[in-house]
């Protein structure tokens, strides 16, 4: 059985041309022809107009798509409605909110038992930070701080990395001070597909984007990783 991770820097349902061919490339994952994929809005507070960007977007495309609203009352038979799903999309917003909640909820181990079982784990902004060990976020306002994250991805990881210049330096300078692991940091519409845990592929919906991985040696490393661009993987997917 397959485990897969797609993590993006960032982007948002309405940024075209770039979102589409994001969602065409997590949805040529599933083996199914027609998968389920559901949208967690927990980082916006399950906001009215996310969720609405969500179906505007995946109505267009050949899937099944739905919504798990924790703030909204959604909260019945959760474990039954995550496990009959085949992609799990994680919208973006306060990461910090989003884990406690989780966790008061039990959808924390829901998902990793789903992802056992071969869903899709997906998502952007702070649902790329949530699958890994550690995550770069701006839960507090103004600040940007390290934040212990569900650990299914080892290292770190820090999105919006051109969107948000500010989160260049300070990643950097967490890692080479000890507070964070190493990882990697995506600018806006890179995704990192994981399988198994490996880091298989780098995708991206634009031009000159990059993913960088850092690590904490005699001193800090950097190794910029040249996504492929995805008009031209979902032509060699499909």
């Amino acid at each position: 059985m397959l485990r897969q991770i797609i993590a993006l820097g960032g982007c948002g349902f309405s940024d075209e041309p770039y979102i589409p061919l994001l969602v065409d490339y997590i949805l040529t994952q599933s083996s199914k022809s027609s998968p389920k994929i559901c949208f967690i809005g927990t980082a916006s507070g399950d906001a009215e107009g996310y969720i609405k960007n969500f179906y505007t977007c995946f109505e267009k495309k050949d899937c099944i798509p739905g919504h798990l609203s924790l703030f909204l009352g959604q909260t019945d038979k959760i474990q039954e409605f995550i496990l009959d799903q085949d992609i799990l999309f994680v919208g973006g917003g306060n990461t910090r909110n989003l884990l406690v909640l989780w966790k008061e909820w039990g959808l924390d181990l829901i998902i990793k038992k789903a992802y056992r079982r071969g869903t899709i784990l997906s998502g952007l902004s702070a649902g790329s930070i949530c699958w890994f060990e550690e995550g770069l976020t701006n839960s507090v306002p103004n600040q940007l701080n390290k934040l212990d994250c569900l650990g299914i991805l080892q290292g770190s990881n820090c999105p919006h990395f051109d969107g948000q210049p500010e989160r260049q330096s300070i990643y950097k300078e967490k890692i080479e001070s000890g507070e964070m692991k190493g990882g990697i940091a995506c600018d806006d519409g890179v995704g990192l597909h994981f399988i198994n845990e490996k880091l298989e592929r780098i995708v991206s919906s634009q031009e000159n984007k990059h993913a960088f991985q850092y690590e904490m040696k005699e001193t800090l490393t950097e190794k910029v990783l040249e996504p492929e661009h995805l008009n031209k993987a979902l032509k060699e997917i499909g």
